[in-house]
């Protein structure tokens, strides 16, 4: 069902209805009652990446006590499927009344900012047609990546392949994959959660990777949690306790990988084999980088490891040379014969959904101006977007700026200002602006391609996204809103401080 936004000034207007938008819009609508918002979401329904998604076996890489919100416990297992997910934000929708605000078939096309009326006109299409609403803010919640495509190389010799290609992210729902020969490219969480899920329907499946990935297997329980409910503790306290306890494990492990790498890749490497026995060549799972330089993905009872050890999966570790008629042509010289070729290749990177912005009729590039803490931009009024971590859960910094922004629009209320904006100190000018991540600390593919897209950080923690939850959950609810990175104006236009706001 399509539902038509109100064309009276927004408040605040979000942008999506993923696990982010979700999340923003609860903070606002219960604590700040008074705020006029809505959320507008292109797909048909809530969820994002988790309705997008209908690979087989698609599920979470992060544990739920984590990924799930703060406010509204989890109940089932530490990794959830795509169909648990939606329960849940079904649930958390519905028990915090907030169907009401959200808009399907809302696609916004385009923000563009006047500072003459401290206001955005954003335009959207929907199936009636181009619309416009007005809004005072904007928080942007749509995720960092591409919904409508995956990615996949452009190899040699594709068109010549006889078979079918397919993205895990635009699974047709017709394919029937019985009998047939199938090669899976990746490495990642994705091509580690289809090969297990897909492999009893195959002849056979190859999973061919460039280079191996870090995984953790284990079982899919929480023990602490399953025991603590036997004894019949409040599951608000569990959610509490075992959140809790999983951030600081988290936590110890980070540090662990960075302080002592070898340490950590041989027990990740034990887990691993484990599983595929002491005969099998570790050279396949065995990554040349230091373990979460890449997201490390949870295995739930070790199922792709169980499957190659069963042969019902083989892994193959090569350089594609060129697709031919029959499969691909490795570099080695082999060739994989293939009915159906997967590429679990990843996804494109989108800043802000790739929607233009404007400010006073220019356009604005993002990789020209600064991130402020990863969440706002650089001389962007009045805007703020949510991306999260890489190595703790994406959720946990949407329930960190949902604080922040409670705090903020309550703040510019007491001050009379319409318009906020951070700003590079003028000493602070001249500093060298680099890339959004350090290549060295962190580097996926789908960040290294899409770089030219984000803004630009210096070496000033303020000014870059540090990507450490274990620093910001401290650091951002203790944020100056007076301090001199924040330009404030009034309705006309005129700079308002603090000081002057408690003199009026």
């Amino acid at each position: 069902m399509t539902t038509q936004a109100n064309t009276d000034v927004l408040d605040v207007l979000i942008v999506g209805a993923g696990i982010s938008g979700v999340g923003a819009a609860y903070h606002l609508n219960d604590r700040c009652p008074d705020k006029k918002i809505a959320v507008f979401e292109a797909l048909d329904g809530f969820g994002g990446t988790w309705k997008v998604h209908t690979y087989p076996g698609i599920r979470s890489d992060s544990d739920l006590y984590t990924f799930g919100y703060r406010d509204k416990p989890w109940t089932g297992p530490p990794i959830a499927t795509a169909e648990e997910i939606l329960t849940y934000m079904g649930e958390f929708i519905e028990e915090n009344g907030l169907t009401p605000l959200i808009h399907y078939n809302h696609k916004i096309t385009k923000a563009a900012w006047s500072s003459a009326d401290k206001l955005y006109t954003v335009t959207y299409e929907t199936p009636d047609g181009e619309q416009t609403v007005r809004t005072h803010f904007l928080w942007m919640c749509q995720g960092y990546y591409d919904l409508d495509k995956g990615y996949t190389p452009d190899w040699e010799g594709m068109d010549s392949f006889k078979g079918e290609i397919v993205h895990p992210q635009n699974w047709p729902d017709d394919i029937d994959l019985t009998g047939k020969k199938v090669v899976c490219i990746g490495s990642g969480a994705t091509a580690a959660t289809l090969v297990p899920n897909i492999a009893d329907q195959c002849d056979h499946i190859t999973l061919l990777q460039r280079s191996p990935t870090y995984f953790v297997p284990g079982r899919n329980v929480n023990e602490l949690a399953d025991e603590l409910r036997r004894l019949e503790i409040d599951e608000d306290w569990i959610h509490t306790i075992i959140r809790k306890k999983v951030l600081v494990d988290q936590h110890e492990f980070t540090a662990r990988a960075k302080e002592e790498p070898e340490a950590v890749k041989a027990e990740l490497l034990e887990g691993v084999q484990a599983f595929l026995g002491e005969d099998f060549d570790m050279s396949h799972f065995t990554p040349t980088y230091r373990p979460w330089s890449q997201r490390i993905a949870f295995v739930p009872d070790g199922d792709i490891f169980q499957g190659i050890a069963a042969g019902k999966a083989s892994v193959v570790t090569d350089h594609i040379d060129r697709f031919v008629p029959e499969g691909i042509k490795l570099k080695s010289g082999d060739v994989l014969e293939a009915d159906v070729i997967i590429t679990a290749t990843g996804f494109n990177l989108k800043f802000l959904g790739n929607i233009p912005f404007e400010i006073d009729g220019e356009a604005v590039d993002w990789n020209e101006r600064l991130t402020w803490r990863g969440m706002m931009v650089e001389g962007v009024p009045n805007m703020t977007f949510v991306f999260g971590y890489f190595r703790a859960s994406w959720t946990l910094r949407v329930d960190l700026l949902g604080d922040f922004m409670v705090r903020l629009l309550q703040h510019m209320d007491d001050l009379g200002a319409a318009e906020i904006r951070p700003e590079l100190p003028a000493g602070q000018r001249g500093e060298p602006r680099v890339s959004w991540m350090d290549p060295e600390d962190f580097n996926p593919g789908y960040l290294t391609r899409g770089e030219h897209e984000m803004p630009k950080r210096i070496a000033r923690s303020e000014w870059q996204h540090t990507q450490d939850y274990w620093h910001e959950k401290d650091a951002l609810p203790e944020i100056n809103l007076d301090s001199d990175v924040f330009v404030y104006e009034d309705e006309q236009g005129q700079p308002v401080t603090k000081r002057s706001a408690d003199a009026a």
